[in-house]
This record gives structure tokens, sequence and C-alpha cells, in this order.
């Protein structure tokens, strides 16, 4: 189990030596494929509006005179 970057790699190696080279690649794929909701890209307009709502939030106090 990875708790530092040298365990990280050790365990991204052994995960490529018993399930093959591209198993990073693959189980990615699988994430990508199961994505169902289209998000943004599906609907522009709803995106464009969602970018105004959260430009319009300021995280800052109102400027000082």
């Amino acid at each position: 189990m990875a708790g530092n970057k040298i365990g990280g790699a050790k365990a991204a190696a052994t995960n490529k030596a018993i399930h093959g080279a591209d198993f990073y690649a693959r189980i990615g794929a699988m994430g990508g494929k199961k994505g169902r909701t289209g998000g943004f890209a599906a609907n522009r307009e709803l995106a464009r509006i969602a970018g105004a709502k959260g430009g319009a939030i300021s995280r800052r106090g109102p400027a000082k005179k």
C-alpha cells in the first residue's frame, strides 16, 4: 500500500507486472465509459449561466476607500 512516493512507485510497478503495462490506461478507460451524465458539454447554455453565477459571487470583501 502506498504511503509515500517510493511506496507508490513500487505499487505501480507491481500493478504493471501483474496486470500488464497498460493497467492504468485500462482502468482509466473503464471509468470514462461509465459516465452517463453528459455534463456541461451536453448543454452549453447551462454552462454559460452557471459560469456567470459563479463569477458574480465575490470571495473578497467590499473595496476599501
